[in-house]
């Protein structure tokens, strides 16, 4: 009579068999995540606004100016002008006026991984620039009377600062500004992955009075 030997059935302990799907899910879950990264740059709002606050710099616009400042001015009395009083100077210069977006007030909205909504601020002017280096005065007066003085220069130019601004406006610097901050965004979301990019500038409600 042939004996038969039970063999010992594979037994498998609830935490182990936790413990392999819990791998098995993880797997997965790292698995789809590296493929959504390779396929839209699996970035997300935060990352992209990271990414997007070190091109500030390349997307701001610059009119370069040189001008020629007349001035003259007398003393004054009762608000009149006081004969033999006056002082006058031309006043030759080399200067900038940069304007741009603020990209720290960029809003950026990763909708998938290959949608993203961007929101951007109207530009404004940065900055506004006479080279000192450049300063040329000629035909100065010398009157005893009403000599120049150093705030008459600086009254000149910080008239002309203004006259630069409102040259640069009308030159439609502003538009500029705007054109090249989204031109600076798309090249930087396209690197990105990103296919379908839509770029809105910020409503600005005027205040009401």
């Amino acid at each position: 009579m042939k004996s038969i030997v039970k063999k010992p059935g594979l037994r498998i302990s609830i935490p182990t068999l936790f413990f392999f799907l819990t791998t098995v899910t993880l797997a997965i879950l790292l698995l789809a995540s590296k493929r959504s990264a390779e396929k839209g740059g699996g970035y997300d709002s935060s990352t992209v606004m990271s990414r997007v606050s070190y091109l500030q710099e390349l997307a701001l616009v610059q009119h370069n100016y040189t001008g020629v400042i007349s001035y003259k001015d007398y003393r004054k009395f009762l608000n009149l002008n006081v004969p033999l009083t006056d002082k006058y100077f031309l006043l030759k210069y080399n200067g900038y006026v940069k304007a741009g977006v603020d990209f720290s007030r960029i809003k950026v909205n990763v909708l998938n991984a290959t949608d993203v909504h961007v929101s951007i601020p109207k530009p404004k002017i940065l900055d506004t620039v006479v080279d000192e280096n450049s300063i040329e005065v000629f035909n100065e007066s010398e009157n005893a009377f009403n000599p120049i003085k150093i705030a008459d220069y600086n009254e000149a130019l910080s008239r002309e600062k203004n006259v630069m601004i409102r040259g640069a406006i009308e030159q439609g610097i502003y538009e500029q500004a705007t054109q090249q901050a989204k031109l600076t965004l798309t090249a930087l979301l396209t690197e990105m992955g990103f296919v379908h990019i839509e770029i809105t500038e910020e409503l600005v409600i005027p205040p009401v009075n």
